[in-house]
């Protein structure tokens, strides 16, 4: 794993996952935020986020989560989090984004989801 954030878009059944490697710190936040704003303003409204190989999220990269929840659900969209560590899972309680955030065990789970009309 190198330092930084790699991310890599893949698609399945319209849905946008996004793979994301590393941290999600105040460096890296920016390049999250320029992919999510770009799909956003493409209306590709239905994000997933890989969390499988983050092991850190630091307050930057929650106030991303939340700000691009927020703009996808002003657009009747939806933003997923799924295979989440330990780690990183305990940096959400902490925060109390865990009842905030939609976040799933795997990616079938966040696949599989329905969000309501």
């Amino acid at each position: 794993m190198s330092v930084g954030l790699h991310v890599e878009l893949e698609e399945i059944d319209r849905k946008i996952i996004l793979r994301l490697d590393g941290r999600l710190d105040a460096a890296t936040t920016p390049v999250l935020e320029r992919k999510i704003d770009s799909l956003i303003a493409e209306n590709r409204n239905h994000l997933l986020l890989d969390f499988l190989h983050i092991d850190y999220l630091s307050s930057a990269g929650m106030r991303l989560l939340l700000s691009a929840a927020k703009k996808l659900k002003a657009k009747k969209g939806v933003l997923l989090i799924f295979s989440v560590s330990e780690d990183v899972m305990e940096i959400i309680k902490l925060a109390g984004f865990e009842r905030i955030l939609q976040i799933f065990e795997s990616e079938q789970d966040a696949l599989h989801y329905t969000p309501p009309e």
